[in-house]
């Protein structure tokens, strides 16, 4: 007898939780916080509690046999005592348009999207010495990261919450990617990543030419070869913010 042909999970490209929405009795959603290619993630406040969460809710599609939001449960699990990333708490599914949908309860914190904070500055940039502190800021959470032989996979604006803190910067990363285990190319495009948000923050190609040294230093032009022959990891870029002098 023929074995029967195994039948994909529906393709569904948003989930479309509206504000108020309650989820399996537990959980009311307030509103959506981003999106990626694996799903999306919304802010949700827990009923019982009312404990504000938050929710990555993947595709079916990019979660064939669960394994996605299971590799992604682990590797939170496996970072926990890294403070740039949000706590794990539990897995939960529903269906959704009858499919069924698993989605990863996190804790919220309070911030803002940094593509959405640097949009509010003047100018929609920051200043060099600032935006060498917020690179300082997040080198030191993703060498955390590293240091316990994970990756984030994703670095990009839309990704890291930033809440400004007397001098500094509290960061939190959101929408770990996780593509197989831990390797050195994966270290190092987190690298890469982190140059080109510095990039980013100084206001890209159109503000490049008139940053100071110290920027253009790391930046290296956004040349992948410069910058991991100068840097080779997160922790010598970490250690050269740290010893950077000014004229």
């Amino acid at each position: 007898m023929a074995g029967r042909a195994r039948t994909r999970a529906p393709a569904i490209e948003s989930f479309d939780f509206a504000p108020g929405r309650v989820l399996l009795r537990k959980y009311e959603v307030l509103s959506r916080l981003g999106s990626g290619w694996e799903g999306e993630v919304y802010m949700l406040r827990e009923l019982a509690t009312g404990i504000e969460r938050a929710g990555k809710f993947f595709f079916p599609q990019r979660n064939p046999g669960n394994r996605t939001a299971r590799a992604y449960a682990r590797k939170l699990h496996r970072l926990r005592h890294c403070p740039i990333v949000i706590q794990y708490r539990t897995q939960e599914t529903l269906l959704v348009r009858r499919t069924p949908v698993t989605f990863l309860v996190s804790d919220y914190v309070e911030g803002e999207l940094l593509a959405d904070w640097l949009a509010r500055q003047p100018g929609r940039r920051i200043d060099a010495f600032m935006a060498l502190h917020l690179l300082h800021a997040l080198a030191e959470g993703v060498e955390c990261i590293h240091g316990a032989r994970e990756y984030h996979g994703d670095l990009h604006s839309d990704n890291v919450i930033v809440r400004q803190v007397g001098l500094g910067f509290e960061i939190k990363l959101i929408d770990l990617f996780h593509s197989g285990p831990a390797t050195a190319a994966a270290m190092r495009q987190d690298l890469v990543d982190l140059v080109h948000l510095l990039y980013e923050a100084v206001g890209g190609r159109r503000h490049y030419a008139r940053q100071p040294r110290q920027v253009k230093e790391i930046v290296c032009g956004l040349k992948r070869s410069l910058i991991l022959r100068r840097y080779r990891t997160v922790r010598r870029l970490r250690e050269h913010l740290e010893r950077l002098e000014w004229d």
